[in-house]
């Protein structure tokens, strides 16, 4: 959506089906290397804002770059008028805490996208209509840049099948029950997408991104990496939690209760016919479906001797991490020793001080120590459950290339095996994954 061409193709594609009725953009993102995502700029507007309550020039920067596509699409100036005064409204509303206010303006983005899409495509002709997630009902909690969909959501939007002509709904945000607008993290149009899938129980999610499949891995490591035709959504959620971006980690979930498929699609390529996301696949073509790997890991190690006799030690871990709202991604554990490795974004050196204090104090371990620089890399591919020997060639390709592996955790399903390593090891890992298994 970063400019009017790319707008003009959205809509033929759109347009292109007379199924395709129920249509989730984004904001605007980068025209090019040197451009900067409308997202980012409202978040440096916000920023600027809180700081020294002014962002005059912060906000004809955003107006700028919707007049561009505006005038791109052969609209008339009264669409950036109107994105002039959303904005300006979003500023003068007040918030009591700045987490609120950089919620709303981030929110912009899509928000004043759909409206623009929506207008053009009554311009060239077609009964279009944006979409208000307000209006609609779809609420979610107010944790603000991270929120999730609340379960009355699905039924008010339910409602949706009863609209005619094509609907454009801003992607990334919803509404609290209080009427504060929250947004989901980071990437969240597609999240929005499969709730609004799975409210009117679509027979597809087409989700519309700039490659023509999911591949392997990542094709900015690998050359010409082996694309994946169809993946389930357990592999998928694996991959996307490990860092393939292609689509949002929690986008999943909302269409894994209804069984929607979802098909990735390439907006630059829309001949291509992508990658499936499906329940359960016959074809599993190779233990291994894919390599991903992530840094930003921390690991909190915990020793104390007989450990493992000491009833709810582990429950009393977890809520002391419960207790300071910080989630966990995975516990590795030994007799004596069991560790907790969490994302480093959901928790600063202030609170993580805390949380070691407290492990130390309330439950009189031996020892409580922190492993900072961890990144974890997944293989991952349902055909490991039926294949002996997949975690020792995982191994072996990580020694050989001098790789030390510092904690290995494998789910019972065996849908991926994980390991842990160094973030400067990261990329050198998934080369040696990927040569193992698919050169």
């Amino acid at each position: 959506m970063a400019s009017a061409e790319q707008i003009k193709k959205v809509c033929n594609i759109i347009t292109s089906n007379p199924e395709r009725r129920l249509v989730v953009v984004s904001a605007p993102g980068k025209e090019n290397e040197n451009d900067e995502k409308v997202t980012d700029m409202l978040i440096a507007l916000a920023d600027k804002f809180l700081k020294t309550g002014e962002c005059e020039k912060e906000l004809m920067a955003v107006v700028d770059r919707y007049r561009k596509i505006a005038e791109g699409l052969g609209l008339k100036n009264e669409i950036i008028k109107d994105i002039e005064n959303n904005l300006r409204t979003r500023i003068s509303l007040g918030y009591d805490n700045k987490d609120k206010f950089i919620d709303r303006m981030k929110a912009a983005g899509e928000d004043n996208c759909a409206r623009l899409v929506a207008k053009y495509l009554r311009s060239v002709g077609y009964d279009a209509k944006y979409i208000n997630p307000k209006d609609a009902g779809l609420f979610l909690s107010d944790e603000y840049g991270n929120a999730r969909v609340l379960p009355q959501s699905m039924k008010n939007l339910a409602k949706l099948k009863e609209n005619s002509g094509i609907m454009v709904f801003p992607g990334f945000f919803g509404y609290s029950l209080s009427g504060d607008v929250v947004t989901f993290s980071r990437g969240g149009s597609d999240i929005t997408g499969s709730i609004l899938a799975a409210a009117v129980e679509a027979e597809v999610y087409e989700n519309f991104t700039d490659v023509d499949s999911v591949f392997a891995a990542s094709p900015k490591l690998v050359k010409n990496p082996k694309p994946i035709s169809v993946l389930t959504y357990k592999e998928m959620r694996e991959l996307s939690y490990a860092g393939f971006t292609v689509l949002h980690e929690e986008a999943l979930e909302p269409v894994y209760k209804k069984g929607i498929p979802v098909n990735i699609r390439n907006t630059n390529n829309p001949q291509a016919k992508g990658t499936m996301i499906v329940p359960k696949k016959d074809v599993m073509n190779g233990p291994v479906t894919g390599i991903a790997g992530a840094g930003g890991f921390i690991s909190i190690n915990i020793h104390k001797y007989m450990m493992n006799r000491e009833i709810g030690f582990g429950r009393k871990v977890l809520g002391i991490l419960e207790e300071e709202a910080v989630p966990f991604e995975h516990i590795p554990s030994g007799i004596d020793d069991i560790s907790v490795i969490l994302r480093k974004r959901f928790v600063d050196d202030e609170k993580l001080s805390i949380i070691m204090e407290r492990i130390a104090h309330d439950l009189k371990v031996d020892s409580v120590t922190i492993d900072s620089n961890l990144a974890l890399v997944m293989v991952v591919g349902e055909g490991m459950l039926q294949t002996v020997g997949v975690a020792g060639r995982a191994a072996s390709a990580l020694a050989r290339g001098g790789i030390n592996i510092r904690m290995i955790n494998q789910g019972s399903s065996e849908v991926s095996i994980m390991f842990g390593i160094n973030e400067d090891d990261l990329n050198n890992a998934i080369i040696s994954l990927y040569n193992e298994f698919f050169s």
